[in-house]
């Protein structure tokens, strides 16, 4: 036989897909990384609206210091006196972590469970649901990651970063994003029809204002302190500010302690209804 007869050589199945993209899944094993491949696949040709959600905290901020900061005057913060720029800098900083990871959590996974049927396809392969619900809580979290990433390195540019413990704003941004985007998921799996998520925006409107983000809590009533308190997006923005101004104290450890028990509950429910929807 010759070399131009002999047969060719038999490709390995599924050797470039397992190291095409992802090496590893952010949280989970080698299947819940397809679902994470999958993702940044998609996004690959819809990228204008990957980076289309960074925008609108990102508009705020600089609304905020080159108008509203002059008017305004600087902002007492942990017993010292910082510019109102750099005041709510952390707390816009929280609400791109939140972005981030429910726009996918929440519109995404809707699509893909109720309209597109995609998650029934995954489930006809290897696929288990903690595989896909971890996958596509992976890719929420690495979207927060981005966004929060480009978010602090403009805050830095503009000059609105308090102290050099900015940098540890980013791991807690990500832990904002992992769970908004868990709590997310498991909110869309009890979700019927499109009109469901005009209950999404009427949370998310008080969240976004009511939660310390433009001003100290120190300007609200009592009652309704107590009640800012309870709510997640004020643990991430309290969390940032003091991160950004080094200012640690022992209560942050309960702020991370809350984020963290809404990220776990919110994993469970979603693979527990996931398997309700999708299984048999």
């Amino acid at each position: 036989m010759t070399v131009a007869e002999s047969p060719a050589r038999p490709e390995q199945p599924g050797r470039s897909q397992r190291t095409r993209l992802t090496p590893f899944a952010l949280l989970g094993g080698p299947h819940a990384t397809r679902v994470l491949e999958r993702n940044i696949l998609v996004y690959r040709r819809a990228w204008i609206y990957l980076v289309s959600g960074f925008f609108e905290p990102l508009f705020y901020l600089l609304s905020v210091g080159i108008g509203l900061s002059h008017l305004v005057g600087p902002i007492d913060a942990a017993g010292r006196l910082v510019p109102y720029s750099s005041f709510v800098a952390p707390g816009l900083l929280a609400a791109s972590a939140m972005n981030g990871a429910m726009i996918d959590a929440t519109f995404q996974v809707f699509h893909k469970l109720k309209i597109a049927k995609t998650y029934d396809a995954m489930l006809a392969t290897p696929l288990g649901v903690a595989d896909v619900a971890t996958g596509e809580l992976s890719w929420c979290v690495l979207r927060g990651t981005l966004y929060t990433g480009t978010f602090i390195a403009i805050m830095a540019m503009l000059g609105y970063v308090a102290t050099p413990w900015v940098v540890l704003c980013w791991p807690a941004a990500i832990l904002t994003s992992l769970a908004f985007g868990s709590a997310g998921m498991a909110g869309t799996t009890y979700m019927r029809s499109w009109q469901d998520f005009d209950m999404v925006s009427l949370a998310f409107i008080p969240l976004f204002l009511f939660s310390g983000t433009f001003y100290p809590l120190t300007v609200f009533p009592g009652w309704l302190q107590a009640v800012v308190r309870c709510t997640p997006l004020y643990q991430s923005v309290a969390l940032l500010r003091a991160a950004d101004l080094g200012d640690f104290y022992w209560v942050l450890l309960l702020h991370i302690a809350y984020l963290a028990g809404m990220a776990v509950l919110g994993i469970a429910i979603t693979r527990r209804r996931l398997g309700k929807l999708l299984l048999p």
